[in-house]
C-alpha cells in the first residue's frame, strides 16, 4: 500500500467520500443521480486506520457509484478537480482485486462458532497455489501487491512453534488430515501426535501423589522391595509398548479413511466416530478450541468500550465483567 500511485488514488477517495460527506446539497444530487442511473443507493464510505477492510470497502464503493460521482461533479466548477482519471480508475481496480480474496477469507478465518485453526494452512496453501499466484495477463501493480502479501504471510508463519501448532491442528481435523502437511515433516508430526496422546493418557491414569506427615524414626524407616517389583517394572515396560503400538494403530486407522467434506463440521465428525477413535478424539477437543486469528479478543474490547462510556466510567471492574459475559453470551 505505500506504492506512490496507490498512495495518490486511497487520498483521492478520502477526498471524495469527506465531499459527499459534508454536503447536503451534494448528497441529495448524489441520491437523485442514483436514482436516474438506477444504481444502488448507497452511501460513500471512508476508511478507519482500526476497522478491517475499511480501505477495501471504500474503494469497492467509489468505483460502484463511479458513474454517479462522475455525473454530479462534472457540472460542479469547484469539485470537478476530484474526478478520478484512467489510472487513478486503474489503480481502484487493482486494488480491490487484489485485496478482495484475502479479506473474504479472513472474515472467513475470523469466526467463533466453529473451527478455524486447522483452516489456516490449507487456506496458505490455496493462497500460494491459486489465490495469489502471480498471472501472466496481470499488470505490474497486481503481481507487486500479490508478492509482498504473499511475501509477509508468508515471514509471519514461519516461526517453527507456530508451524507445529498448525501441522497438528490440521491432522486431526478430517476435512485435511495430512494433505498440507509437508512430506519431510510428516513422520515428525505423527510422532509428536502420538507423544501428546501419551501424556494425556499417562495424566488421566497417574494417581494424585499425597505427601507423608509422619516424623521421626517410623517413618524413615528403609522400605525393602520385594519380588514381585521387579515383574511389575518389566510388565510396565510391556505395557507401555503395546500401547504405542495402538496409539500407532489407531493414528493409521484415522489417516487412512477419506477425507470428508470441506463444509462439514469437524466436531460432528469425531462426537460421531468416538468409538472408532476413542485416544485421538481427547485430542481434538484440545487443538480446534484456539482461534485462528485475533478477532475475538478484539470483539470483547469493543463489547467493553460499548459498555463502558462516559456516562458509566464509575463501573467497578467485576460488575464490566459481568455485563462483557452476558453481552457475548446471551
Amino acid at each position: 500500500m505505500k506504492d506512490p500511485r496507490i498512495e495518490r488514488a486511497m487520498g483521492l477517495c478520502k477526498k471524495l467520500v469527506w465531499c459527499f460527506s459534508y454536503s447536503w446539497r451534494r448528497k441529495r444530487e448524489l441520491s437523485e443521480a442514483q436514482k436516474q442511473l438506477c444504481l444502488p443507493d448507497h452511501r460513500l464510505k471512508t476508511e478507519c486506520p482500526t476497522r478491517w477492510r475499511s480501505r477495501q470497502a471504500m474503494v469497492r464503493r467509489i468505483l460502484e457509484q463511479q458513474a454517479v460521482i462522475t455525473y454530479v461533479l462534472s457540472s460542479d466548477c469547484k469539485a470537478r478537480h476530484l474526478l478520478p482519471t484512467w489510472q487513478d480508475l486503474e489503480v481502484l481496480e487493482a486494488v480491490d482485486k487484489t485485496l478482495a480474496p484475502p479479506a473474504d477469507f479472513t472474515d472467513a478465518l475470523s469466526g467463533e462458532q466453529y473451527v478455524s485453526v486447522s483452516s489456516v494452512k490449507p487456506a496458505l496453501h490455496l493462497f500460494q497455489s491459486s489465490v495469489l499466484a502471480v498471472k501472466e495477463d496481470e499488470t505490474d501493480l497486481i503481481c507487486t501487491m500479490k508478492s509482498k502479501i504473499m511475501g509477509y504471510l508468508e515471514e509471519k508463519y514461519q516461526d517453527q512453534k507456530t508451524q507445529d501448532l498448525l501441522d497438528i491442528a490440521t491432522t486431526l481435523d478430517p476435512r485435511f488430515k495430512m494433505t498440507y502437511v509437508n512430506e519431510d515433516n510428516k513422520t515428525a508430526v505423527q510422532n509428536r501426535l502420538k507423544d501428546e496422546m501419551s501424556k494425556l493418557t499417562t495424566d488421566k491414569e497417574s494417581p494424585p501423589t499425597t505427601t507423608s506427615s509422619g516424623s521421626g524414626p517410623a517413618s524413615e524407616k528403609k522400605t525393602r522391595k520385594t519380588l514381585g517389583s521387579f515383574f511389575k517394572a518389566a510388565q510396565s515396560e510391556g505395557a507401555q509398548q503395546q500401547q504405542s503400538e495402538t496409539f500407532s494403530m489407531e493414528l493409521h486407522s484415522y489417516l487412512f479413511l477419506g477425507n470428508t467434506d470441506s463444509e462439514d463440521d469437524p466436531l460432528v465428525w469425531w462426537k460421531a466416530h468416538k468409538e472408532q477413535h476413542p485416544r485421538w478424539s481427547a485430542l481434538d477437543r484440545k487443538y480446534p478450541c484456539i482461534p485462528a486469528t485475533s478477532s475475538p479478543s478484539e470483539r470483547v474490547f469493543s463489547t467493553g468500550g460499548n459498555i463502558v462510556t462516559c456516562r458509566r466510567s464509575a463501573l467497578k471492574p467485576q460488575n464490566v465483567d459481568r455485563l462483557v459475559f452476558l453481552a457475548k453470551n446471551l
